[in-house]
């Protein structure tokens, strides 16, 4: 049971070739704009077909070239969340929710629409049209419209993109609680790792129409395995690597010379850090301890972002800065200290691909 998906599809400069199975009832496709997820929803949903592949949804096959099979978007038991909502602008919040129950009675229809409504607190918006409706009102009819059909996969293509930051935050709370109790798989597809690590169990990385890499959240975060994915899972610190021996390297974009915690296998070309696992230590003897100066300071409201440059003599071109994210109140603390300062970048924090 569950959803594989293993499909080609050629398009103008573009070519897409994605493969990936998944038991979970959640699995999240992150990748930057125009990197295929959109098209991977199309196809599982019947909107586009691929050129070649299967598709099988709880063992049942809604599309297979070899067999020629290609199971209509209405027989699929799917429901699409998209972008915008898609919502029929000329029906009324009863009507675009009830518009895909066929076969059923209207005490029925009737039914199933006012479990909705009340499921997505939309009481008393009955009888409006789209455009009398909010934003997040409108993606809460969305979802009542697409769970009404009772969906085996419910697809949903960045539904949160059009909302503004605090009604966002309330909309992923309630999805999620949705998805609680929902027994279907889950497909959602965003560019913001932030959400897709909140929402998801497991994570595809999709980049220029492939899956680079795929698995367990908190394995896809703690160790990406190419570029892509330590980019999109949000690391601000990459270097180009020299390997010295099986636990040294030489990062030759931040001028300083790290060990690793593991020996290091295989032939990896970068190494990455998270900006939050830099550290200051008053122990220059301490393993991946170098002497840095500050370039320049970015404040937020909650955190700032310290951008630091090596001052190690090292025989390469300029290096490149640093990021260090910390919290304004650590951040006036330290300001005032004297440079250079020492900082650490531990061990176990590295990872190599």
């Amino acid at each position: 049971m569950g959803l594989y998906v293993d499909i080609k599809k050629s398009l103008y400069g573009f070519s897409l070739d994605i493969k990936f199975n998944t038991k979970d009832n959640i699995i999240g496709l992150l990748g930057a704009s125009g990197s295929g997820k959109s098209m991977t929803l199309r196809c599982i949903a019947g909107l586009e077909n691929p050129d070649s592949g299967k598709i099988l949804l709880n063992g049942k096959v809604l599309y297979d070239s070899e067999k020629k099979i290609n199971v209509s978007l209405r027989r699929r038991k799917v429901g699409f969340i998209f972008q915008n909502y898609a919502l029929f602008p000329n029906m009324t919040v009863n009507e675009n929710i009830s518009f895909a129950l066929e076969g059923m009675s209207r005490d029925e229809k009737s039914r199933v629409v006012r479990e909705k409504i009340n499921m997505m607190h939309l009481d008393g918006l009955e009888n409006r049209f789209p455009s009398q409706l909010s934003g997040g009102q409108q993606q809460r009819v969305a979802i009542a419209r697409a769970l009404a059909v009772k969906p085996e996969v419910l697809l949903l293509d960045e539904p949160f993109s059009a909302l503004d930051s605090h009604l966002r935050s309330k909309m992923e709370e309630q999805l999620i609680y949705i998805l609680s109790s929902y027994s279907g798989v889950t497909v959602f597809v965003s560019h913001n790792r932030d959400e897709v690590y909140r929402i998801c169990k497991s994570i595809a990385i999709i980049n220029k129409g492939r899956v680079e890499s795929y698995g367990d959240r908190d394995y896809i975060f703690k160790s990406p395995s190419t570029l892509a994915a330590a980019q999109l899972t949000g690391c601000k610190n990459i270097s180009k690597i020299k390997i010295l021996n099986q636990n040294t390297i030489e990062a030759l974009e931040w001028g300083c010379t790290l060990k690793t915690d593991k020996k290091i296998e295989g032939s990896p070309s970068y190494v990455g850090i998270r900006s939050h696992y830099i550290t200051v230590s008053t122990d220059l003897q301490k393993e991946n301890t170098f002497k840095c100066r500050v370039n320049y300071v970015n404040e937020g409201p909650f955190t700032t972002a310290v951008y630091l440059d090596s001052v190690e003599e090292k025989p390469y071109a300029k290096t490149k800065t640093l990021r260090w994210e910390i919290s304004r109140e650590m951040w006036e603390e330290i300001k005032n200290m004297a440079q250079p300062w020492n900082m650490c970048i531990e061990s176990e924090k590295l990872f190599l691909f």
